[in-house]
């Protein structure tokens, strides 16, 4: 199965915004820009919504047959494992394995052992096309990555197995997640667990690492933009030179799960890419839902009420919708609005202080984190919420549309 040169996940937590997502790319493929739009939903999403993940993929053709796309689009199953591949083995045709909970949990050691005699060659000064100064590559060095990262590289086979044996080797794209963990991977690093899913014989088509810094949930990225940039750059080297010398397949590229709207990063991404020539898949997660509320809240009456009700709600359960995402969001409460001021916003004040804008002084991004981890309480009122959606999906599309190719795809794959 080919996947595109660039492709972006795109997430909607309650499956009524697939035209209006789709659009975006659209809008892209007439600038003369192809991304493929990768339409996802995690277990957790799903159990969450009460959602299964055939609705998923009858979402993406309902939509790739509406606007009469002609070009490729999948269904990804996020985030997946063992555990809780088999739902969606039928629907899906992308699968994120994540192996970020083995991360750290030792191989056996003659595993280990076998692992840095395969690896002896690339010890000592290692020169890698692209990257300025020479890998500084120890057997110890290779030794410790194993000893973190080996066991998490063999648990990615087993799952890739499993799905192949039930979908068929090239029915579908694997990608191989890492970024759900503390600590960054270094270019060194990464190059190892490339080699270790190689002797794994999974045909990884697309590797999310975690970068240095914080991707807290729907705000821009916290953390050295240089460092960043020269760390990307060095991944996309790595990348290159190990679908040469470890047989990985030639579209291999390099997965940003930006947990939505890096917006600060996206330039050096964009630089990247383009001076590289490498491809791109980039997440967005939660960003649509958020576009519903603001649009919600802007064709004011029930759906401004509605977009009221889910952040008092979503105060009032803080510590509960807080808790699972807690390695991932930094909210202050103090900086948190009352929902007696709330109460008083118009739909235009509500959309600004959640609109991800950061030139407007309303602009409030620990509301913005709040309502992004919130979606259980607009799930949890049932046909109020997707009544509404309904009822003003004009002003939500717009809104959903122009989010995601304004500053997604404009930023990243078109150019401003």
């Amino acid at each position: 199965m080919n996947l595109p040169k660039y492709s972006m996940g795109i997430g909607d937590r309650f499956a009524h915004q697939g035209r209006a997502q789709l659009a975006a790319f659209v809008k892209a493929k007439q600038q003369g820009v192809d991304v493929a739009p990768v339409w996802n939903k995690s277990n957790r999403e799903h159990n969450i919504v009460h959602s299964e993940p055939d609705s998923v993929r009858d979402e993406a053709n309902s939509a790739v047959k509406a606007l009469g796309w002609q070009g490729a689009y999948f269904v990804d199953a996020d985030h997946i494992g063992l555990k809780t591949v088999d739902r969606f083995l039928a629907p899906s045709d992308f699968f994120t394995i994540d192996v970020a909970d083995y991360i750290g949990k030792p191989a056996a050691d003659d595993s280990v052992r076998a692992f840095v005699s395969a690896n002896a060659k690339y010890t000592g000064s290692l020169r890698v096309p692209g990257i300025d100064a020479a890998l500084d590559v120890t057997p110890a060095r290779v030794e410790a990555i194993a000893r973190k990262y080996l066991y998490a590289a063999q648990e990615a086979g087993k799952v890739y197995r499993y799905i192949a044996e039930k979908k068929g080797e090239g029915n579908f794209v694997p990608e191989v997640s890492m970024d759900e963990t503390d600590q960054p991977q270094t270019p060194v690093e990464l190059l190892f667990i490339l080699a270790a899913l190689a002797h794994e014989k999974v045909p990884v088509r697309t590797v999310a690492p975690k970068f240095t810094g914080r991707f807290n949930k729907g705000v821009d990225y916290v953390g050295d933009l240089a460092q960043f940039e020269r760390e990307f750059n060095d991944d996309l080297a790595v990348i290159a030179f190990a679908v040469k010398e470890f047989g990985l397949p030639a579209d291999l590229k390099l997965s940003v799960h930006s947990g939505s709207d890096k917006f600060s990063i996206y330039p050096a991404i964009r630089r990247a890419v383009r001076r590289t020539g490498a491809g791109l898949h980039i997440k967005t997660a939660g960003t649509t839902w958020l576009e519903e509320l603001i649009g919600l809240a802007s064709a004011g009456g029930e759906g401004l009420q509605i977009a009221r009700d889910v952040y008092t709600q979503a105060l009032g359960r803080f510590d509960e919708l807080c808790g699972p995402y807690a390695t991932v969001i930094d909210i202050d409460r103090a900086r948190l609005p009352t929902p007696e001021q709330v109460a008083g916003w118009d739909g235009e004040r509500y959309a600004a202080a959640l609109r991800h804008d950061q030139r407007n002084s309303n602009y409030n991004p620990h509301f913005r984190q709040l309502l992004h981890v919130g979606f259980k309480v607009a799930a949890q009122m049932g046909g109020r919420y997707t009544d509404a959606l309904k009822r003003y999906e004009e002003t939500v599309a717009k809104n959903v549309t122009e989010n995601i190719y304004d500053r997604h795809l404009k930023r990243v794959f078109v150019g401003e």
